[in-house]
């Protein structure tokens, strides 16, 4: 299997290239997928002969296969009914193709709530050294992130660009109405304030467990688990499942004076 050292190396190829611009200045740029997603990918498979299913277009009404050319897109406006849209229309309202990022305003990249963060990129200059460090340096020694609008596969994305580790990075944002404001939920209206004591064992909890974040201690268990099985049914082993044990659900004070007891050893 590949090492996860290999894993982590930058793609070859850029997956957008074009400028950031501020006003008139001009940095031409790369971008490099900087997010590897390590999930394992499961095709489904006839369990008699082991080969793999494919999907085929079936019209829920005549029940038969749907050519490509014979199908169009809709929008389900209520329960099994669409709004079809052509091609064209589709066409005529996506964002136009745009080689730039326009940062239209800086601001302190510790204000920027990381709930809206959704994937970052690494900016590379494209023969535009001077200036890309220039703008690095400078939003680096500020402390501020640069924000704007980037177009990428036909979706425009607000983004936000800082240096992170040496390098540019741009991160692409959700917009304000994907995410669900917590407020709302009645569950969290009902709250009650902890009691005294209960604070006082768990500040002690939290004050024993405190440290420098360090996300290399982290390790992805399931994935050294799935790796592990793959070589076993691979060579050919018999594999035993077992199935996890439950955690026992305890009283909240007995819960927090056990954690501190278990501490202390």
């Amino acid at each position: 299997m590949v090492t996860d050292q290999e894993k982590a190396m930058p793609s070859h190829r850029p997956i957008w290239s074009g400028s950031i611009t501020i006003g008139l200045v001009n940095v031409p740029v790369k971008l490099y997928t900087m997010i590897r997603d390590q999930a394992f990918s499961f095709r489904l498979l006839h369990n008699q002969d082991g080969q793999p299913l494919k999907y085929e277009r079936v019209c829920t009404r005549e029940d038969k296969v749907i050519d490509w050319k014979d199908t169009v897109k809709g929008y389900e406006v209520r329960k099994n009914e669409f709004i079809v849209f052509t091609k064209e229309e589709l066409d005529a309202i996506r964002p136009e193709s745009d080689q730039r990022i326009r940062l239209d305003k800086f601001v302190s990249l510790l204000s920027i709530d990381p709930i809206y963060f959704e994937k970052s990129y690494i900016l590379i200059p494209d023969n535009s050294n001077d200036a890309y460090s220039l703008l690095m340096t400078v939003i680096k020694q500020m402390g501020k992130a640069g924000m704007g609008k980037l177009t990428m596969r036909t979706k425009e994305y607000p983004v936000v660009i800082y240096e992170y580790k040496g390098a540019l990075v741009i991160t692409a944002l959700r917009y304000a109405n994907e995410v669900v404001f917590p407020g709302i939920m009645e569950e969290l209206k009902e709250l009650k304030k902890p009691a005294k004591k209960e604070m006082e064992l768990a500040e002690k909890i939290i004050r024993d467990l405190s440290g420098e974040f360090d996300i290399t201690e982290y390790t992805d268990g399931y994935r050294m688990r799935m790796e592990k099985l793959i070589e076993s049914k691979m060579n050919g082993e018999i594999v035993i499942a077992e199935a996890p044990k439950k955690e026992e659900v305890r009283e909240l004070m007995a819960a927090l004076q056990e954690t501190i007891k278990q501490m202390s050893k």
